[in-house]
């Protein structure tokens, strides 16, 4: 059993071996090898033991009878510094130092997952600046998110898939690490910043073209990320993010609200439901229209043969998705003046000033699943599928996503070059 301890200037570890464990455990490693590792996860030295003494009141917290001999030992963990307890390196065998606000709960949970994986060594081995955890810190993780760190943590059969896909999704908003892509963009734009004499539209030619490039590689790696662990992203989080990168590529929408309410008036003969739409894009008009964003991992596209004369059906997913986009539709307009004043009055607060929400005549994007391996027989049939939506839904494949700005990219550095080769001509 492990449970801590906190005096006013240390953290102390106190281990007392299960009931069926060896109670000599402990001495016999420090005096063997000078080390004792606890649970896969604390190392302790010999210089590390601690002795309380149950004739001084600071000893309270811990038993009375210090002279047992059932192999109960303490260890200090940790050494308070401000607010923080400070934990060495050594003792998690990482490569820096853990800083643990001194008001937050410890339990075994906080540092040990599913079959003695070391929690902090994981992280460690994810960024490279010490770990701080609660307090008030700029750069600490939040006391919630560490609980939902927690909570998420992968069970022993999805640490060989997905451990650092879900770890390193959970911290990226805590720490300095970033992608490769996020990166080069960073590296590019200080290195633009330095050149003064550099023509603005130029500058701003090379920066569009690295602002795809960089949604380009960091979908890219999402899209890599959910083919070997399909469940490392939340849905709520993949789509967040791909609506970012949407609004970054259709640079005419300028607002997102997320989880609108709308009136359903048909469903049920004489009865208002209630339906919620997961985002809805508002451009700089106040135009609104519907997204629906999907994992791919999750959607099939086609049917997986062809049928009975050879052609390839939309999958139940995607009949569905669209269906469901398109009832959206139906019932936004159906609403009309009503429902536009009641989104504006609802969540007007979320748009730029002065902008006025308009039910126009909306149109829907779906965006999911894959493409890249279809043949020409079912790529052929697709396209028909999409053509058959296209007047309500756009249907976008995240292929079809890539080759859109790869297209982006091409005809920037085409315009970009020749916009270099003019200036070389002045």
């Amino acid at each position: 059993m492990i449970r801590f301890i906190k005096t006013e200037d240390l953290l102390v570890l106190e281990y007392q071996p299960g009931r069926n464990a060896d109670e000599t455990y402990v001495d016999r490693k420090l005096k063997a090898e000078g080390t004792v590792t606890i649970r896969k996860t604390f190392t302790f030295t010999a210089n590390d033991r601690y002795y309380p003494d149950p004739d001084n009141q600071q000893g309270e917290p811990f038993d009375n009878d210090f002279e047992r001999d059932d192999g109960t030992r303490w260890f200090v963990l940790g050494i308070t510094e401000g607010e923080y307890f400070r934990v060495k390196r050594n003792v998690f065998g990482s490569k820096h130092d853990v800083f643990l606000w001194d008001e937050m709960p410890l339990t075994q949970k906080t540092f040990i997952a599913e079959t003695d994986i070391s929690i902090f060594r994981r992280i460690d081995a994810l960024v490279d600046e010490p770990i701080v955890v609660g307090g008030s810190l700029e750069n600490a993780i939040p006391i919630e998110a560490f609980e939902e760190l927690l909570a998420n943590f992968p069970t022993t059969t999805e640490i060989k898939h997905y451990s650092r896909a879900r770890v390193t999704r959970v911290l990226r908003d805590y720490f300095a690490t970033m992608s490769d892509a996020q990166i080069r963009l960073d590296e590019f734009v200080n290195q633009k910043k330095s050149i003064r004499n550099i023509s603005k539209i130029e500058f701003i030619s090379s920066y569009e073209l690295k602002k795809f490039e960089y949604v380009r590689d960091e979908l890219q790696e999402m899209l890599r990320e959910v083919e070997s662990a399909p469940n490392s992203i939340k849905e709520k989080d993949w789509q967040r993010q791909i609506v970012e990168f949407l609004l970054l590529i259709f640079p005419k929408y300028v607002a997102v609200l997320e989880n609108v309410h709308i009136k359903d008036f048909y469903t049920t003969p004489g009865r208002t439901r209630n339906r919620y739409l997961d985002i809805l894009l508002v451009d700089a008009n106040g135009s609104v229209d519907v997204i629906e964003v999907k994992r791919p991992s999750a959607h099939q596209l086609l049917s997986r043969k062809p049928g009975s004369r050879g052609n390839y059906l939309p999958s139940s997913d995607l009949a569905e998705a669209a269906m469901q986009a398109e009832k959206y539709l139906f019932h936004m307009n159906k609403w009309g003046r009503v429902g536009e004043r009641s989104i504006q009055n609802k969540r007007g607060k979320e748009l730029p000033k002065g902008l006025t929400i308009s039910i126009t005549n909306p149109q829907a994007m779906l965006v999911l699943g894959r493409d890249k391996d279809f043949d020409s027989r079912q790529k052929h049939d697709f396209e028909i599928i999409k053509r058959k939506y296209a007047n309500i839904v756009d249907i976008v494949t995240y292929d079809d996503l890539l080759r859109r700005l790869d297209n982006i990219i091409t005809m920037i550095h085409h315009n970009y070059s020749k916009l270099g080769a003019r200036a070389g001509q002045r």
